[in-house]
């Protein structure tokens, strides 16, 4: 009996060693802001710290429906938009996007010119419909 116990508590260990190395989606990080997008949606964008850096910045984009579960939501874009101030022009600075293992959850890459307040133009159109959100964000 003592034997086929300790058999045991060693195939429960190696099945919870097994779980836990299991393949994960990789963490989409600290949000930096949430916002409405439509249809009963909303978009965060989160960075891993939780800060939005000028210069070659990554980032991650996730529709949510009302329970918080994420949801395809097909092609994405965003733009930050920094509007005319003075002598400086208008800037708009488009992200790339790639898909995660996870539908709606976004990889996305950007080179933001200049730290400051910037608008995060985001639109989508797919299996949700189309929709779009706009929130102030700030890089560093």
């Amino acid at each position: 009996m003592k034997k086929f116990a300790i058999a045991l508590t060693f195939l429960a260990l190696a099945a919870l060693i097994a779980a836990c190395s299991s393949q994960q989606d990789p963490s989409t990080g600290k949000i930096i802001k949430s916002a409405p997008a439509g249809n009963g949606l909303t978009v965060s964008l989160s960075t891993a710290d939780g800060v939005l850096r000028h210069g070659n910045s990554q980032f991650t984009l996730t529709f949510t429906d009302a329970s918080g579960t994420p949801v395809d939501v097909g092609a994405v874009a965003l733009t930050f938009h920094m509007p005319q101030m003075g002598t400086m022009a208008e800037m708009n600075d488009p992200a790339s996007f790639t898909t995660t293992s996870t539908p709606g959850v976004y990889s996305g890459k950007a080179e933001i010119e200049v730290a400051g307040e910037w608008q995060a133009r985001i639109t989508y159109d797919g299996p949700k419909g189309r929709g779009q959100a706009t929130f102030p964000v700030t890089a560093q």
